[in-house]
């Protein structure tokens, strides 16, 4: 087999289906990927499986149509026939082209004598692919590409906003930078990305608190690329994640809690963004992950304490002196931030909101225990699942005297297209912000 393009071509093809499959057999994407991460086309791999994961629920039932018994098919080649049909559908590649490649791909999975199956099914694809996808089409759920359950959920919360939420979640997702101003100015950051040939803009909306700025990349950059990286100028974060310091509001010497902390995106920007030194404990339940707190702190040359630990369980790590500021990054659903993570459609189940919430509750509580009376807590989620969101906040606040709301700015207050709720405010994907969905709320503990 010759080494040329054509080859890298197949070969890309063939390692983002095997991603895709391992993502169908219910590991995530990072993971499935990582067996990608020393290949020279792993830009394009990564490019290829995200996108076949963003349209797999529109392509799987059009090529399922084409298959006598798709159940009967290694999942290897079914994930190929579905990545290859995301190709032609998707792509700027000649049909015919992403056809010889898949065949070829087979032979790379080792699935050798799928090669003539490959050739025919995309070939009748091709020529049927309008009105196949026609009839898939016809269930606006599998149109919008998004498992039923979530596509009813989002209808239920959202009505007037379930459309754009799910146009988002289908679009590629901008780069956003979180600068330190303190080390290098927004005005000087632009013209060092001119410089490096990259466009960028600041996002004059965010509320990041003193001494940081989002800055929009107008494309996508590997982050060794970027200018600073190294130095600790900029770290990779959303907008609207950007928004947690400035409700936080921490100031110099206070005791703070960051709860779930890793990866370490909130942990380090609450101590870029406090206006002097705070004693910061970053607890998180998997020690593998906090490893990658330490990796963030190191680089931007940060310090906090790490503790490997389960929120549920204060008596296993803390040391009973209150904290002033608690962020509770809860884990959830991650609905608000599917452009980036397209995999969450295909793992997610309806099941699973009620067991977040179940967690969100506890860890609430537990993380409120901790609190010092006259102290702050800031509840946030990834996710624009109601049931995640304000549905806890308000148990929470209905089952424990002496917490109240924390005033915050609420709505366009926050930020471009935010709604106001119940308790606390909401982003959504695809807003005015421009920003992945998150939800905020502030709550403080009263002396009485």
């Amino acid at each position: 087999m010759s080494g040329g393009p054509e080859n890298a071509g197949a070969q890309a093809i063939a390692e983002a289906a095997r991603a895709v499959a391992a993502v169908v057999r219910g590991r995530s994407a990072d993971e499935a990927l990582s067996a990608a991460q020393g290949s020279p086309s792993r830009p394009a791999v990564r490019a290829v499986a995200l996108g076949t994961l963003r349209w797999y629920l529109r392509l799987r039932p059009a090529v399922d149509a084409l298959l006598t018994r798709p159940g009967n098919l290694a999942p290897e080649v079914h994930a190929l026939l579905v990545t290859a049909s995301h190709q032609i559908e998707y792509s700027r590649d000649a049909p015919a082209l992403i056809v010889n490649l898949a065949v070829e791909a087979a032979r790379v999975l080792g699935q050798p004598r799928a090669c003539g199956l490959v050739n025919a099914v995309l070939r009748r694809f091709v020529r049927e692919r309008e009105a196949l996808l026609a009839r898939v089409d016809r269930d606006p759920a599998a149109a919008a590409a998004h498992p039923a359950w979530l596509f009813d959920a989002l209808a239920s919360a959202w009505p007037e906003h379930c459309r754009r939420i799910l146009q988002a979640n289908n679009a590629h997702p901008p780069m956003v930078l979180r600068l330190s101003t303190r080390r290098r100015s927004a005005a000087d950051y632009l013209a060092d990305l001119a410089a490096a040939g990259m466009g960028g803009s600041v996002l004059e909306w965010t509320a990041t608190g003193a001494g940081s700025a989002a800055v929009v990349l107008d494309r996508p950059a590997a982050v060794g690329a970027l200018p600073g990286f190294s130095e600790g100028w900029v770290s990779v974060q959303d907008a609207g994640a950007q928004l947690a310091p400035a409700l936080l509001a921490a100031l110099p010497g206070m005791r703070v809690l960051d709860a779930c902390a890793a990866p370490g995106s909130k942990t380090t920007h609450l101590l870029e963004a406090a206006p002097g030194p705070i004693d910061l404990t970053a607890v998180d339940i998997d020690a593998g992950r906090l490893g990658r707190v330490a990796q963030n702190l190191g680089r931007l040359g940060l310090a906090a304490r790490l503790i490997a630990a389960d929120l549920r369980d204060p008596a296993s790590f803390w040391d009973g002196r209150p904290y002033e500021r608690i962020l509770v990054d809860a884990p959830c659903s991650g609905t608000g931030v599917i452009r980036r993570h397209p995999d969450i459609k295909l793992l997610r189940r309806a099941e699973d909101t009620a067991a977040f919430a179940r967690t969100q509750l506890e860890i609430l509580r537990a993380a409120f225990g901790m609190l010092a009376p006259g102290g702050r807590l800031v509840y946030s989620t990834c996710s624009v699942l109601p049931a995640e969101n304000e549905a806890v906040v308000g148990r929470f606040l209905e089952g424990e005297p002496q917490a109240a709301p924390a005033p915050m700015p609420n709505g366009e207050a926050l930020a471009p297209g935010a709604l106001a709720r119940t308790v606390g405010a909401q982003l959504l994907p695809g807003g005015a912000a421009g920003s992945d969905g998150f939800y905020y709320a502030c709550i403080e503990k009263t002396t009485r």
